[in-house]
């Protein structure tokens, strides 16, 4: 198997959930997951779904149902069931070395119109704390990252740079354009002092077609992780109008959205 570690998600008919799943992780992770969905009984995919990632900038027109048999691989590192009737029917198939369960009711079975948007939305909040969760157990496995305390202060000692690792830090992951919009800054502004964070490992980047997401460094030190954390907790009226900036934002991201140069 590969390096990278596979992700398998699974509903009963790969038709809306496990699809949105693999939509959005594809969407937001693939460079950090070899990502694959299908299903116990597959069907068709539901245009509902589909609809719901296009609301959201992220195309999934090629998604196509399947059945788990027809995969290219068989054995996974992660297994993520988004429904009770799949845990049932085919958790003891699948070969994978942690299957999860994540039980979200089905879409298709609620009329209400926003059923599919909200069930996207939580399928998307889940899977940021699982990869939360994930880039803690590596912290956990690395060694710390050799950070002098008095260089990381003096990095937060500039009000941009401050103000970038907390917003990063509360958001788990931003580009550019969206902390332009929080800071009301200039994009080479912004993009100057992201370098420096990235060349003092307190930052990492991760490349999406012409796009670059920036998220805190994994194998920080306990003591500068903490640090953030709890500045993020005693401070909230800091971050309070980057929020509000950011929520006016009329086309933010969804990993996949073209709006930043």
């Amino acid at each position: 198997m590969s390096d990278i570690p596979s992700l398998l998600f699974v509903c009963s008919e790969n038709s809306a959930r496990s699809v949105m799943a693999e939509a959005v992780a594809k969407n937001s992770y693939r460079d950090r997951f070899r990502i694959f969905s299908a299903g116990s009984n597959p069907g068709t995919v539901d245009l509902r779904a589909l609809a719901a990632l296009k609301r959201q900038g992220i195309a999934a027109d090629d998604s196509y149902s399947k059945a788990i048999h027809d995969l290219p691989q068989q054995q996974f590192d992660y297994a993520i069931l988004l429904c009770d009737k799949a845990r049932q029917q085919c958790a003891s198939q699948i070969n994978a070395k942690y299957v999860l369960a994540w039980d979200f009711p089905d879409p298709k079975l609620d009329p209400e119109p926003q059923t599919f948007d909200r069930t996207l939305h939580e399928i998307s909040e889940r899977l940021k704390m699982f990869v939360l969760l994930y880039d803690k157990a590596l912290l956990e496995r690395k060694p710390a990252l050799p950070l002098a305390p008095l260089e990381f202060f003096k990095l937060l000692a500039d009000e941009t740079r401050l103000a970038s690792l907390l917003l990063i830090a509360h958001e788990g992951e931003l580009c550019v354009c969206e902390l332009e919009t929080a800071l009301v800054q200039t994009q080479p502004k912004i993009s100057r002092h992201l370098a420096m964070l990235r060349k003092s490992q307190l930052l990492i980047d991760r490349r999406q077609g012409q796009w670059v997401f920036y998220r805190l460094h994994p194998a920080l030190p306990a003591w500068a992780s903490q640090s953030i954390e709890l500045t993020l907790q005693q401070n909230p009226q800091l971050l309070a109008p980057l929020i509000a900036n950011l929520e006016t934002m009329g086309n933010r991201p969804a990993r996949a959205a073209a709006c930043c140069d």
